[in-house]
């Protein structure tokens, strides 16, 4: 091999990197740990637990926690280098919002009463349930159906006075519809930007939000979030721009030091704060006490022996100078703050003329731990003078000085008083505050006098990006839409747990048996073979932390596989180096041929996996794209380490003059000379596969298939009793309560999962809230005595007992999944044909390998059609049952495309196909490698299957069939088919006959 000393090099440097990248992880956990104990000492409500432990990450969040010699980091950036864990094994939640597109249009129509354009947006409602249209284009459809005389320009829809400027009375219906697709993708940018600000809010680690292409939906991923119902409610409801009249923050800084004052007696009495190791020393911050002493007279007496004794004066790190801030204060203070300001006793030490202030937080800048305290002048009513939907546009621009600035433009209504507003304020000498989800997003002062005519430009020491933010903060309040949950996927924290701890065991074990069998079936070449798919399994983490990917349970599943993979190149590898050293060959020419015959083969089976996974990566979602992300990073780095590193390994070892035989005393000779007729016998192969086609449709088309609401759409808990329950008994009282009721046993006995379409058209917080209830009430007698409500959200106590893991897809959704699943198959397939086809130039080794890849996926389904009534775990036909197909076509694919690389090499060595005899001889060579790659699977395969978590063995009883059936398949009915379609078959292969 050329380049060895590049080669070790880069084995060097990838594998300190991913140690370098896997450290962060590592200590973040360390932290965490030390975060869970802290939280769990102070209490043992779930919610006071998680609020503590998120307390104590941020007080530390910009300390550096992190010494690695060259470099030091502070949490937060160990947090992000981290690796990211994904719902299944951190438990939060997992949603899927629809915009909706129709309050859009309504809004830009300025609520039409037009039955037209009623009536169309009524059809495009119903069109959206089979529809893979954006809602927009499939409302212009319905318009086009019934509009008659009507156009979209008319008056009464969108040429009205707040699209003026952009469409005109006179304009065409192809003209206006680009015009309003524009201004619907603004409102959903409008809406993901809302969003994403109220994300920020729920200090989870590693958040995730996304628009999902063109159809208004927004894919949100909190991995660890806690209060879930508090995130629903946010996430739907729509948003609040405001505009408020603030106070001088000066005339608040008495009241701070009176409030100081009256919580001392309350707060500090027969109480001593806790203090809490740690082992990371925080920086000192300069004191304020004395500034509020000069500016009130208030002396505040402290005792250096007792903490916190001035409960608001000892947490605040600044004060308003003439602007708009009362003070400022660490952002993990904040709550408690808060809370003290709006105790009565404290409200009643303000004057009657600010007996209705508003106290709103400013919105904390990025890498700060600071946040600003504004005094807002409310009224009795609590509503502002000004809101959102005054606003026509805004849009980031510069000032004459090029710095970033924002301009925005109100209706008439808006105008007039904004000019009212801005007067005053001028007047005064005092600012406006503009307030989202009641943040302080900007306070602006008005230099200009009054400002008319509803145009404004709002500057300040904004960054471009804060500009481009604020502007589209202001945009959302012109068109509120409601969000709604159209999919969602909770799962308790303790679930997570486990699956962390069932999903490690299970690898390690199958882990251990590969390497171990790697040994007994090569010898020392095995274990070489296991140094490099140790370096592999390293190198596929440390990409995972580097490229910020998320670790799911289908991902680790995806490692699994690829472990097999892994093993795979290096027994082609081992068994063409076997069989050059029959050849009398020397041991360095023997391992130079042998990785040059074996490198067509791993490239060619390697690729038609790869394409699966990207196919896999490109129509999959949450945790089947973190299958598809390790598998495609797995394929990557075996195919490095199998190559270069196992090779580095043998000539290390035979260039000191070892022998190397790969095999040992128990395998030499194992599969050697065989000289099976597999072509004589396709006929019996073509019957048994007939057979088993026909009962596998017969049972698809009686028992039909158990669809999960990926499917159909529906609501779906897996609820655990303390008990063993009787799930017939179950189903008869949850069908009583909904009407609809499906309920089956998963894992152990005391384990059930319940789906019911109950109120599954209806996406709204509080209909997802009263089904939870309605079903703890059903439930409530199997449940112990004594549990409330919240603890069954929550899957409380220490035996976990209650709801761990919940789920909900709308009808809608579900169908537009069901269609991306058929074309990801067909998909497939397709590009697997042609790829075959090219790199074989034959059109019968594509028709061979896709037939086998049908007849594989037909048996699948099959299996899964006639055992899923008496299974004992979950056998739904979901999302990741098509991962699971998707990976049994590539491994399929991959048998085959070894078995027909080596009859192309046989063909050409031998002068054709001989009337099956060469067909014959090359899938005889290829037995010892297609068995030992398959069983070596396999194991990794029923390790996880038996000792994994229980939401996984659909998938993995899915894939171990899978490989089984791809097996027999690509040795009895790829080749068969293929030899079959021949033209040219050579002499006519006879009973006598020898290879």
């Amino acid at each position: 091999m050329q380049n060895k000393g590049l080669v070790k090099l880069f084995a060097v440097l990838f594998g300190l990197v991913s140690i370098y990248q896997l450290s962060f992880t590592f200590k973040a956990n360390q932290i965490d740990d030390r975060a869970e104990e802290y939280a769990a000492r102070k209490s043992d409500d779930p919610i006071k637990r998680a609020a503590d432990e998120a307390s104590y990450l941020d007080s530390i969040s910009n300390q550096k926690v992190f010494d690695m010699g060259i470099a030091s980091y502070t949490y937060n950036e160990v947090k992000d280098k981290a690796m990211n864990l994904g719902l299944d094994l951190k438990g939060g939640i997992n949603v899927i919002l629809q915009i909706s597109v129709k309050d859009v249009l309504k809004g830009l129509s300025n609520n039409s009463k037009d039955p037209v354009f009623n009536k169309a947006l009524d059809d495009a409602t119903e069109l959206q349930k089979t529809s893979q249209n954006p809602y927009v284009d499939d409302f212009f459809i319905a318009f086009d159906k019934i509009k008659g005389n009507q156009k979209l320009a008319s008056p009464e829809i969108f040429a009205n006075r707040t699209l003026s400027e952009e469409i005109t009375f006179d304009m065409s219906d192809r003209a206006v519809q680009p015009i309003i697709r524009k201004k619907v993708d603004e409102s959903i940018i409008s809406a993901f930007e809302v969003l994403r600000k109220r994300i920020d809010k729920f200090g989870v680690t590693s958040p995730n939000i996304q628009r999902l292409g063109n159809t208004g939906r927004i894919l949100v991923e909190l991995p660890g979030a806690k209060d879930v119902e508090r995130i629903k409610n946010l996430l739907q409801s729509t948003a609040q721009l405001e505009f408020w009249d603030v106070y001088k923050g000066e005339e608040f800084l008495p009241f701070l030091a009176q409030a100081n004052e009256t919580l001392k007696p309350l707060v500090n009495k027969g109480v001593k704060s806790e203090v809490v190791e740690t082992e990371i020393v925080t920086d000192t911050i300069d004191d304020a006490d004395s500034k509020i002493k000069e500016l009130t007279g208030v002396i505040a007496q402290t005792d250096s022996t007792e903490v916190g004794e001035n409960p608001i004066l000892d947490l605040l790190r600044g004060y308003g100078s003439g602007g708009p801030v009362v003070a400022t204060f660490e952002a993990k203070d904040k709550d408690q703050i808060m809370a003290y300001l709006n105790m009565p006793q404290v409200r009643s030490l303000l004057p009657a003329d600010q007996r209705y202030v508003k106290f709103a937080w400013g919105i904390q800048a990025k890498n700060s731990e600071f946040v600003d305290l504004y005094a807002i002048k409310g009224n009795r009513d609590n509503t502002p003078e000004l809101s959102g939907a005054v606003i026509t546009d805004a849009s980031q621009q510069y000032t004459q000085r090029n710095q970033p600035s924002v301009s925005m433009q109100m209706n008439t209504k808006g105008a007039k008083i904004w000019e009212e507003m801005t007067g005053r304020a001028y007047a005064q000498q005092s600012q406006i505050a503009i307030v989202l989800d009641d943040i302080v997003y900007s306070a602006p002062g008005v230099t200009t006098g009054p400002i008319s005519g509803g145009n404004s430009e709002i500057s300040g020491s904004f960054t471009l990006n804060e500009a481009i933010d604020l502007a589209n903060v202001l945009r959302a309040g012109k068109l509120p839409a409601k969000a709604e949950i159209v999919q969602a996927d909770e799962v308790g924290a303790s679930l997570g747990q486990e699956a962390i701890q069932s999903g490690t065991s299970s690898f390690l074990i199958a882990l251990g048996l590969v390497l171990v069998w790697m040994v007994i079936y090569y010898g020392r070449g095995g274990l070489f073979a296991d140094v490099a798919l140790l370096l592999n399994i390293l190198l596929i983490f440390g990409v995972l932390s580097g490229l910020g990917a998320v670790l799911t349970l289908p991902g680790l599943a995806g490692i699994v596989l690829t472990i097999g993979m892994s093993v795979d190149a290096n027994v082609i590898i081992f068994e063409r180096i076997k069989e050059e050293l029959a050849k009398g060959k020397s041991q360095v020419e023997a391992v130079k041929d042998g990785f040059s015959n074996a490198l067509s083969s791993i490239l060619d089976a390697n690729i038609t996996t790869l394409l699966t996974a990207i196919i896999l990566f490109v129509f999959g979602t949450g945790p089947i794209k973190g299958f598809a992300t390790t598998l495609i990073i797995g394929i990557i780095t075996s195919l490095f380490t199998a190559i270069f590193i196992t090779r580095l390994c043998i000539d290390w070892y035979i260039s000191k003059g070892k022998k190397l035989t790969f095999y040992t005393a128990v395998t030499k000779g194992l599969f050697q000379n065989l000289n099976i007729d597999f072509i004589g016998k396709r006929k019996v192969a073509y019957i048994i596969s007939s057979i088993a086609i026909v009962l596998s449709i017969f049972s698809l088309f009686t028992n039909g298939l158990d669809q999960g609401i990926d499917f159909v759409g529906g609501r779906t808990f897996q609820v655990r009793f303390a008990q063993e329950v009787n799930p017939e008994e179950v189903k008869a009282d949850v069908l009583a309560a909904f009407g609809s009721a499906e309920v089956k046993t998963i894992g152990s006995s005391h384990q059930l999962k319940i789906s019911t379409k109950y109120m599954v058209d209806v996406n709204t917080a509080e209909a997802d809230d009263q089904v939870q209830s309605e079903l703890f009430v059903t439930l409530a007698k199997y449940l112990p005595k004594g549990m409330t409500f919240e603890d069954f959200k929550t899957g409380s106590g220490d035996k976990k007992i209650g709801q761990m893991f919940s789920s909900k897809v709308s009808p809608t959704i579900a169908d537009d999944i069901k269609t991306e699943s058929f074309w990801a198959v067909i998909g497939s397939m397709v590009v697997v044909f042609l790829y075959i086809l090219l790199r074989f130039r034959r059109w019968q080794f594509s028709l061979g390998a896709v037939a086998a890849v049908i007849h594989d996926v037909i048996i699948v389904l099959g299996i899964f059609s006639f055992t899923y009534t008496f299974m004992p775990f979950s056998m739904e036909i979901d999302q990741a049952f098509i991962a699971a197909i998707l990976t049994v076509i590539g491994y399929s694919l991959n048998d085959t495309v070894i078995i027909f690389d080596r009859i192309r090499e046989t063909v050409l060595e031998r002068g054709g196909f001989a009337g099956g005899r060469n067909v014959n001889y090359a899938i005889n060579s290829t037995i010892s490698r297609t068995l030992n790659t398959s069983l070596t699977t396999l194991v990794v395969l029923l390790a996880m299957f038996l000792l994994g978590t229980d939401s996984l063995r659909g998938l993995l009883f899915a894939i171990i069939v899978g490989i089984v059936v791809g097996t027999y398949s690509s040795i009895l009915l790829a080749t068969p088919i293929m030899y079959d379609t021949l033209k040219d078959k050579g002499e006519v292969l006879d009973e006598n006959s020898k290879i």
